[in-house]
């Protein structure tokens, strides 16, 4: 796939509430050139005075024609995700640039086993992937969430898939007789729902920067191949 930066007009199609904080954007993207599961885009936004500001965004969903799939986790106190999530209407117009990225990418064509590691919003590359799996290529996913009522995708989630295994990591509060307390991700919760190294499986982790070193560096004191651990982080950008 040829890497474009090109700039595109996208029309909200439908959206779709995932929390009460997050929600999914449908966008028709005429001339769309396709993109791989863990990229994203540039969303920019320009008010009528001239003023614009731009915000990356994850893609949620595999390539599909000229369909473009955003979900947005909103900061209250945010420029951009505000409006994306509370302001923006079916028929609105969005300005896209992209799709963005090449390394932190999952490629359908792939054997390999894979090792999802989410954290919060960070589920939302990592659903891409998951979605673009057509074979029996075995997933494993490793959602860490504060309570369950900050799940994305949940009932698409639910419903059980051939070689896909979903683990859920709760630090705040957890559902009644869960069997893991709430705490924030450990050795253990790896160990236990992750993938030995010598199975030598593609690890895919997203999520906040705090979140993302310490599942790095589980897994490669757990002996994980540093080549086949793959990064992405959600630092402060002003929402």
């Amino acid at each position: 796939m040829v890497r474009r930066l090109d700039r595109h007009v996208a029309k909200v199609v439908d959206v779709r509430d995932e929390t009460a904080a997050a929600r999914t954007l449908v966008l028709d993207v005429p001339a769309w050139p396709g993109h791989l599961p863990g990229q994203h885009v540039d969303v920019r936004l320009t008010a009528e005075d001239g003023y614009s500001t731009q915000r990356s965004y994850s893609i949620a969903t595999p390539a599909d024609g000229a369909r473009v799939e955003l979900t947005v986790q909103r900061v209250d106190d945010g420029e951009v995700s505000p409006y994306l999530t509370q302001v923006l209407e079916v028929g609105d117009e969005l300005e896209l640039r992209g799709p963005v990225g090449g390394w932190f990418v999952w490629r359908p064509a792939s054997t390999a086993p894979v090792l999802l590691v989410a954290g919060g919003s960070g589920i939302v590359p990592l659903m891409a992937m998951v979605r673009a799996r057509t074979t029996p290529v075995p997933f494993r996913l490793v959602y860490s969430v504060r309570t369950p009522e900050d799940r994305y995708y949940v009932e698409e989630l639910r419903r059980p898939a051939a070689g896909l295994d979903v683990t859920y990591l709760y630090t705040r509060t957890a559902p009644p007789d869960w069997p893991r307390p709430p705490a924030r991700l450990a050795v253990a919760d790896l160990a236990t729902a992750g993938r030995p190294a010598d199975l030598a499986p593609d690890c895919f982790v997203c999520g906040p920067t705090g979140f993302v070193e310490v599942a790095a560096d589980i897994l490669l004191a757990a002996g994980h191949d540093p080549r086949k651990i793959k990064t992405e982080r959600f630092g402060p950008s002003g929402g």
